[in-house]
């Protein structure tokens, strides 16, 4: 349930809404500026299997990649059910808080096993971060205009693949990873300053109740939704963990290039978000089919002509558009079928779509070591999104067999709108 606030200026309400998408563009950067800098965390934390063997290097600084995720997927339900009744303003800043000691410490440890505990831990305000800026950023537009609230929340992360993510590696390039994520730092200590100024106090969901919000895990089609973003959206991850060394050892660019490559993703991204955002509107089901569909086409593209310069800025654009497009649509899926357990399941999204994240860096980290190069990720991607995409089918397939029977046993629609996938 949306709070209501005191009314507010349109000034303040717009300096909320920016202080909200800050924190957005700060997780982008926080999450996605590793995957640029690949190559240069493991000549620094891996130095002598840097030497001997640069690619096994690279793999294993993936799993810095995977420890993130990881931690989005343990502290996303987590603090989203415990927390819910807390004051939404107050949760924000213990949550940014957590943000910037996270990404200070990742920054300074000196040691890789260090390193990968804290950004683990940084990444645990990640999936309740969202959801709680989600629901202030409702409150602050107010009726008819909540879902443009919600939205602005969400571009910041994708403003960040366009903008910071790609400045940022180039300052990791420059100056070394560690300043890089000194800078992603200060963005979370910018918000906590700007949220305290600006976000006005809310109260949190005093009807909630971990019991309640834990139903979601007991209903199948919430499982099946989970496996279509934990497997499916892993194509995305084994290409974009690895783009460093497919840009460089691949196609043949130099280093300055990367920056420019994470653009072309951050584009895909931003234009796929907004178009299956619209799509998933008009119908999740077509919508999920066809960008899975696109995601299928843009990775054997991108195996195929990786070592062109044109083919792999078309395709990997495409691969990013397709993979944003479908986030919102598995949202509205999770959404659909997790019923009254609404705040746990806007975070298991994130979470879901960070398993993908861990098992895409994972597996691809896997194939390099393996010694297969540095496509292999790419076909790992393509092999990841068939899985996906298989859990769509007999997820909606399941439920036509729910409203058959249904409507044999005269229960008509409503059953229809119980297990409805639009």
């Amino acid at each position: 349930m949306t709070e209501q606030i005191p009314a507010l200026s349109p000034a303040r309400v717009r300096f909320a809404l920016l202080a909200l998408a800050l924190g957005g563009f700060g997780i982008g950067a926080t999450e996605f500026v590793a995957m640029g800098l690949l190559p240069n965390l493991a000549a620094d934390l891996l130095p002598g299997l840097a030497a001997a063997d640069p690619a096994a290097a690279n793999a294993q600084a993936g799993w810095l990649i995977s420890a993130y995720a990881l931690g989005v997927v343990v502290g996303a339900p987590t603090i989203a059910a415990a927390a819910a009744r807390w004051p939404r303003k107050q949760l924000l800043l213990v949550l940014l808080t957590a943000f910037t000691l996270g990404t200070v410490a990742s920054a300074l440890l000196p040691s890789f096993e260090l390193v990968l505990v804290a950004r683990f831990v940084a990444a645990l305000p990640h999936g309740a971060y969202f959801g709680i800026a989600s629901l202030v950023a409702a409150s602050l537009m107010g009726p008819g205009k909540r879902a443009r609230g919600v939205a602005l929340v969400l571009s910041g992360l994708t403003v960040s693949n366009v903008i910071g993510v790609p400045a940022i590696t180039w300052l990791g390039q420059v100056q070394g990873w560690r300043v890089a994520y000194i800078a992603v730092a200060a963005i979370f200590a910018l918000t906590f300053l700007a949220v305290l100024v600006s976000v006005p106090l809310q109260p949190g969901d005093r009807t909630a109740t971990i019991r309640n919000e834990l139903k979601a895990f007991g209903r199948a089609q919430v499982w099946f939704a989970l496996g279509i973003g934990a497997i499916g959206f892993g194509g995305l991850f084994a290409v974009y963990s690895y783009v460093a060394p497919l840009v460089t050892e691949v196609t043949g660019l130099g280093e300055a290039a990367v920056p420019a490559v994470l653009v072309v993703i951050g584009l895909g991204m931003t234009a796929g978000n907004f178009l299956g955002g619209w799509a998933a509107d008009k119908s999740v089901r077509r919508s999920m089919y066809g960008f899975f569909a696109v995601m299928l086409v843009a990775l054997v593209g991108l195996a195929l002509t990786a070592e062109n310069v044109v083919g792999l800025l078309v395709f990997i654009f495409l691969v990013g558009a397709a993979a944003a497009a479908l986030s919102p649509t598995i949202q509205t899926r999770l959404m659909d079928v997790a019923r009254d357990s609404q705040s746990i399941a806007a975070a298991l999204n994130h979470s879901a779509l960070n398993i993908g994240n861990a098992l895409g860096a994972l597996l691809g980290g896997l194939a390099i070591a393996a010694g297969l190069g540095y496509v292999a990720p790419v076909w790992i991607g393509l092999g990841l999104s068939v899985l996906g995409l298989l859990i769509a089918l007999v997820s909606f397939s399941w439920d036509g067999k729910r409203r058959g029977r249904g409507e044999a046993l005269g229960y008509g629609t409503d059953l229809v709108q119980v297990v409805r996938a639009r």
